[in-house]
């Protein structure tokens, strides 16, 4: 029997300057054409972006308020990297612009996209309810609910988050109080984890799978060693790297890279990066992103 493709919706709220790479997160949004995102921002309008994606101009201080407006709190952080502590909040605050689809996730843009469908399947939607691509924490680089009133509003079972979202600290609360919502004694060993995981209602509809989204940082490669991939290769929307062969990943986040080795570089010609990003292959290493010739 063939399953009804649902409908996903990614919300991320952005604000200061888009990040060079811009075209190479666009042009993998582009390439999962039955997704869309919306984005809140104050950064303009790039050039070329797809149909798939809508980039709604509001500034900072006029998006603080509509949180504010929304979740009846006095919402207005000095910093923008707050908004991550919301992250788990923004289904509810933009349920109006949710209608008609099944699934909402909230995110990061620095990253790149493989195929999401080959990932997120059919077959695995109709099975749960919630996705991290972490095994023992919520992902705040990428996560996928079901776009039901429970889950919008699961947020609110976080413990004292009315208090922890209007302080000027950035608590991690995407990554560490949501995700006690589901996992506890995340440190037991596996079969133990996975028991105790058994036991809490949200876990049981929960799908926490290690996609190895994000290489280099604190969590071991797949065949448990802390030899990572040096290279990664962006073929026609198919992620793959140097290490597992013909291995596809939903997404490479390559927050390591950039805050580290990308961070010596030379912000590289717009132009250039465009032109590279609209092909239909490329290279990315800690080096930047570079043309593939094939």
């Amino acid at each position: 029997m063939n399953l009804p493709t649902p409908r996903v919706l990614f919300v991320i709220p952005y604000f200061g300057q888009w990040p060079f790479w811009m075209p190479f997160f666009l042009e993998s949004c582009r390439r999962n054409a039955d997704i869309d995102w919306l984005l809140f921002s104050d950064c303009g309008m790039p050039a070329d972006v797809p149909a798939n994606v809508r980039i709604e101009a509001i500034s900072y201080g006029e998006y603080c308020q509509l949180v504010s407006e929304r979740l009846g709190i006095d919402f207005a952080p000095q910093q923008p990297y707050k908004l991550c502590d919301i992250k788990p909040a923004l289904g509810y605050i933009h349920a109006d612009r949710l209608e008609g689809y099944d699934f909402w996730a909230f995110g990061d843009i620095d990253l790149v996209y493989g195929d999401l469908r080959a990932y997120f399947t059919n077959e695995r939607l109709a099975r749960f309810d919630f996705f991290s691509t972490h095994e023992r924490r919520v992902a705040g680089h990428l996560c996928l609910m079901r776009n039901t009133p429970c889950k919008r509003a699961l947020f609110m079972g976080m413990k004292g988050w009315r208090t922890r979202f209007t302080d000027q600290e950035h608590h991690a609360l995407d990554e560490g109080a949501f995700s006690r919502l589901f996992l506890r004694r995340k440190n037991l060993p596996k079969p133990l984890f996975k028991l105790f995981g058994q036991l809490n209602p949200l876990r049981r509809r929960s799908d926490f799978t290690e996609a190895y989204s994000t290489p280099d940082g604190c969590i071991a490669w797949h065949d448990g060693s802390n030899v990572f991939p040096k290279t990664w290769y962006w073929r026609e929307g198919r992620l793959s790297n140097d290490l597992d062969g013909e291995r596809a990943f939903p997404y490479f986040h390559f927050v390591c890279w950039k805050r580290n080795e990308w961070s010596k570089l030379a912000i590289p010609d717009p132009q250039q990066v465009r032109d590279m990003a609209a092909s239909s292959n490329w290279v990315i290493n800690d080096r930047g992103f570079h043309q593939e010739n094939v």
